[in-house]
C-alpha cells in the first residue's frame, strides 16, 4: 500500500512545490504503511542510479532516503 504514491513523489522530487502537493493529496504518505513503500521506492530508485539511469534524481534521492532513515 503506498508505492504508487511514493512512485509518483520520486518523481516529483525535482520540483518542491509538485511533491509537497503530492505528499498533501496522499495522505498514505508517511504513515507505517507509506513509510515502507517509501523506503522500498527509494531503494529501488537508486539502484536505478547506481546503473547510470535517473541520475538527475540522484541528489534527492539521497536527501530522501536520509530523511526516511531518521524516521
Amino acid at each position: 500500500m503506498g508505492s504508487d504514491a511514493a512512485m509518483i513523489y520520486a518523481y516529483t522530487l525535482l520540483q518542491r512545490t509538485t511533491a509537497a502537493r503530492v505528499r498533501a493529496a496522499f495522505p498514505v504518505l508517511g504513515s507505517p504503511a507509506g513509510l515502507a513503500a517509501e523506503a522500498t521506492v527509494c531503494a529501488q530508485l537508486l539502484q536505478t542510479v547506481a546503473r547510470g539511469d535517473n541520475l538527475v534524481l540522484e541528489a534527492p534521492l539521497r536527501h530522501w532516503a536520509e530523511e526516511l532513515r531518521r524516521r
